[in-house]
């Protein structure tokens, strides 16, 4: 197997042994990001759109690294620490895709890296 990986200027380094993305084949797995700031390392003030907002920003310039874009995704993965933000942060995701749509799984946790409210990882070709 050989992989490549991927990652971007702008967005904060990795806190752990881990690529921002990584790809094998025509698949490219993009790690999970939260709502950090690349200029300071935390993680943005204002809630759950505002995490939403700078995750997607984060998410698009590790994709255009890897000389794609958020038409090339066809899995999401979004892990919230509240439900009752679906709605928030579905606000802001819809933003970023059109039909047809890719698929998307939504789960509640307990706890994110940073104390984040949200965490969106992604699956791209």
């Amino acid at each position: 197997m050989t992989r490549r990986t991927f990652t971007s200027d702008k967005i904060a380094p990795p806190v752990g042994p881990f690529a921002p993305a990584a790809a094998s084949g025509e698949a490219i797995y993009l790690s999970g990001q939260v709502g950090q700031d690349p200029q300071t390392g935390a993680l943005v003030a204002g809630g759950v759109a505002a995490e939403t907002e700078q995750i997607f920003r984060n998410l698009g310039a590790v994709l255009a690294a890897a000389g794609k874009s958020f038409d090339d995704v066809i899995r999401v993965g979004v892990y919230l620490t509240d439900m009752t933000q679906f709605t928030a942060m579905n606000g802001v995701y819809a933003q970023h895709f059109t039909a047809p749509y890719p698929a998307r799984t939504t789960i509640g946790v307990a706890a994110l890296p940073l104390g984040a409210a949200v965490e969106i990882d992604l699956i791209a070709r």
